[in-house]
């Protein structure tokens, strides 16, 4: 019996919301993406009310106009920042770094509606983040299978042209 180890077959990453339905698209994989579709939507519009209270809040409390302005930009900004950084990581693996994360939670949490928005969007067309990591899992699928596969026969058994048996 030989001591050689055969690698495990790949396993897919599990998803946020949807497990490792994701690979058949079985499990209640529709019904999750329109559930989260909805969902992410639904929260992106109770978030918009709510800062539309805030601004009204600003607006009774009488501050100047370019604090008001300021504050509408300032969420503007954030939430385009966070809905594109959000994209990303659905589209490619973010390389981590510390300093970028801790300063993107911030941009996050006051641009959440962008976050929403990008989860909305792309639970339209898959779901978030698995085109991604369906790549990634055929491609490690696919080098599990050429490892698997053996030769066949003996090479230096071979018959090579031009040579005399």
């Amino acid at each position: 019996m030989s001591d050689k180890r055969q690698p495990s077959a790949p396993r897919p990453e599990p998803l946020r919301f949807f497990g490792t339905t994701w690979v058949e698209r079985g499990g209640g994989y529709a019904l999750r993406r329109t559930g989260l579709a909805a969902g992410s939507l639904l929260s992106a519009v109770l978030g918009a009310l709510v800062l539309r209270f805030g601004f009204q809040g600003l607006a009774v409390a009488d501050v100047p106009d370019v604090l008001a302005w300021a504050a509408v930009v300032l969420f503007a900004i954030c939430g385009a920042l966070a809905f594109r950084h959000t994209w990303k990581g659905f589209v490619r693996r973010p390389e981590y770094d510390p300093a970028v994360e801790n300063s993107m939670q911030s941009v996050k949490a006051i641009g959440f509606i962008g976050v929403l928005l990008a989860w909305f969007v792309r639970s339209l067309l898959e779901a978030p983040g698995e085109r991604l990591r369906r790549a990634e899992y055929e491609r490690a699928r696919e080098l599990y299978e050429r490892r698997r596969t053996t030769r066949t026969g003996n090479p230096a058994a071979r018959k090579r042209p031009g040579r005399r048996p």
